[in-house]
C-alpha cells in the first residue's frame, strides 16, 4: 500500500476498476487478514447499490463488510456499528442511497451491466470521492473503536 492513506488506497483501487464496495473493503484486507483479491471477490455484487440496483451504496456496504469481519460480537452490536458509520456517511453526503447520491430519478433495477471506464465517467460520478470518503469513516472508526 505504500505510504497511502485507507482513504488514499480505496480511491486508488476504484480507479483501477474495482467497485464502490470492493475499493473500501479490499482497502482494510490487511486488517482483516484476509487476501485481498478474496475480498474483491466477495465484495463484487454489492457495487453500484447492490447489483447495480442503485439502492445501499457501495461504500457503505463495504464499510458494512469490514465491520462485520473485524467485530466478533452479537448481531444487535453490530448494527450499531453499522448504523453509526452510515449515519457519519449520510451526515457527509445527505444519503446513504446508490441513486440518490448519483442525482439519478429510476426506481428499482438498473442495467446490470456496468458502464464502460472512461474520463467521462470518472467526471460525471462523484464515486471516487464517496469512495476515499468512505475509506476515511471507516479507518477513523476502527482507530477510535480497537476491534481486538
Amino acid at each position: 500500500m505504500t505510504d497511502m492513506t485507507k482513504a488514499q488506497y480505496a480511491k486508488s483501487l476504484f480507479m483501477s476498476g474495482f467497485n464502490c464496495s470492493q475499493s473500501v473493503a479490499a482497502a482494510f484486507a490487511d486488517e482483516m487478514g484476509m487476501d485481498k483479491a478474496f475480498v474483491a471477490q466477495l465484495t463484487i455484487g454489492f457495487g453500484g447499490g447492490v447489483g447495480r440496483m442503485r439502492e445501499v451504496c457501495g461504500t457503505v456496504t463495504g464499510m458494512t463488510f469490514v465491520i462485520s469481519a473485524l467485530y466478533k460480537e452479537d448481531k444487535g452490536s453490530i448494527y450499531a456499528r453499522v448504523q453509526e458509520v452510515a449515519e457519519e456517511f449520510k451526515k457527509e453526503n445527505g444519503s446513504i442511497v446508490c441513486r440518490e447520491l448519483l442525482g439519478l430519478d429510476i426506481k428499482g433495477a438498473d442495467s446490470p451491466v456496468p458502464e464502460k471506464r472512461t474520463q467521462q465517467y470518472y467526471q460525471k460520478r462523484p464515486c471516487a470521492e464517496l469512495v476515499e470518503m468512505a475509506a476515511d469513516i471507516l479507518d477513523n472508526y476502527l482507530k477510535s473503536h480497537p476491534y481486538k
